[in-house]
């Protein structure tokens, strides 16, 4: 009898454990309690026509801005040319389907922006993002450059890998080379995607940092956990446009 109570005492520890893993603010808690969501929108340019697509929209933007925020806008340098990165910031699907609205009856923004932006693209792409929940979004302490992480995860969602990605991203902000700036997990899009946001000071600061942070045993311990749920990842470096909010 005892030895049954005892099994049994296991078995219902074991259960709460699990439970209090699936219900982690990895998966549920802040991130749906709080309806605040970012998309991310990449503009491949037609390669004769950046410097004109450039011009207008800096002579443009802030007709854009008028309607809701603009946390930055880049361009690439590495991993991805003739290309244009921005994020837009929204407290809810409401809000942007009302902007989206207003965007289309905006005359002025359609005949000066709109009607010549168009032609000078090949393609347009976005993604709808959150900040993960242990993640508020950073600002730079100084101008500099920014590299966007992509990482493709296995499918589980982050009660499966959050915590072991979470480690490993801790464990990079403490070599203090780099400054995190945001985590972002698709909702829509490519799904079990992961976007990390970092800023450095230059290419030559992000080259050496990450140079040392490869020689670094906490390092490599914490990625070699976090790996075992990746499928691949990518990256780009941005520069941000002079009208970017994040410099």
């Amino acid at each position: 009898m005892l030895a049954s109570r005892a099994l049994f005492g296991r078995v219902a520890a074991a259960a709460r454990r699990a439970t209090a893993e699936v219900s982690s603010p990895f998966s549920t808690g802040p991130r749906q309690d709080d309806g605040t969501f970012y998309e991310f929108r990449t503009y491949t340019v037609k390669p004769d026509k950046m410097k004109d697509f450039l011009e207008l929209t800096s002579k443009n933007i802030h007709l854009r801005t008028a309607h809701s925020q603009m946390v930055g806008y880049w361009t690439s340098e590495f991993g991805g040319l003739n290309k244009a990165f921005h994020i837009w910031k929204y407290e809810s699907f409401a809000q942007r389907s009302a902007v989206r609205t207003a965007l289309a009856k905006d005359q002025e923004w359609q005949e000066k922006y709109m009607s010549r932006m168009l032609p000078l693209l090949d393609k347009q792409d976005n993604e709808i993002a959150y900040l993960v929940p242990w993640c508020e979004l950073g600002s730079p302490p100084k101008d500099g450059v920014y590299e966007l992480v992509t990482f493709q995860m296995k499918p589980g969602g982050p009660a499966v890998w959050g915590q072991s990605f979470k480690a490993a991203i801790s464990i990079h902000i403490k070599t203090g080379y780099t400054k995190l700036i945001g985590v972002f997990h698709t909702e829509y899009g490519l799904l079990n995607r992961v976007h990390v946001l970092w800023w450095n000071e230059n290419s030559d600061s992000r080259a050496a940092g990450r140079h040392s942070a490869h020689e670094d045993p906490r390092v490599v311990a914490a990625v070699r956990e976090s790996v075992q749920f990746l499928e691949s990842q990518q990256n780009c470096l941005l520069v941000p446009t002079p009208f970017s909010p994040l410099k």
